[in-house]
């Protein structure tokens, strides 16, 4: 897609190209040792440049993972299963993901997220609600992240609420 950036050789520019990347958005370590290993070949540069960002606080995996988290929770209505696989890819410890679930877990509901999804996706569907229509749902909601016997449980909720009997006239 794009040809290979332009390669730096003092610590000075490889900082730069580092602090730049962290305004734009937070990197998790794995994360900004790739791209800095993309813009230098020199392997001890890059472990210098990546001690100095650690040593001023300007990039924390534990701190990311629990600001990551919080983010697609809250914003994005994600479950944890889907955040924690996003996390998993950044290279982020198990061991810090579980604890960023964990606190994420104290002020959000996920049964709460996924009857708000379900409503959302019920609102856009025209038409009576079928078998096929509540499998596309499901699927949906795994997807997103959520645990399936949650999911299993605020469908038959809703369905419930939702889909009165209509007495033939």
């Amino acid at each position: 897609m794009f040809g290979k950036p332009r390669q730096l050789e003092t610590e000075a520019e490889l900082y730069d190209v580092a602090v730049r990347a962290l305004m734009r958005r937070a990197h998790s370590v794995q994360e900004m040792k790739r791209k800095l290993e993309r813009r230098s070949e020199n392997k001890l540069l890059v472990q210098l440049v990546m001690a100095r960002l650690k040593e001023s606080g300007l990039i924390d995996d534990a701190r990311y993972a629990k600001q990551f988290a919080r983010q697609r929770t809250e914003s994005r209505k994600q479950g944890k299963f889907r955040v924690a696989r996003d996390l998993r890819a950044r290279g982020i410890p198990d061991r810090q993901i579980a604890e960023a679930l964990e606190e994420t877990a104290k002020t959000t509901d996920e049964g709460t997220m996924v009857r708000q999804r379900i409503e959302r996706k019920l609102r856009s569907y025209r038409g009576e609600i079928d078998e096929k229509k509540m499998a596309s749902i499901y699927g949906s909601l795994l997807r997103a992240g959520f645990s399936a016997d949650v999911v299993r449980r605020e469908l038959k909720a809703i369905v419930k609420e939702e889909v009165p009997e209509v007495e033939p006239e």
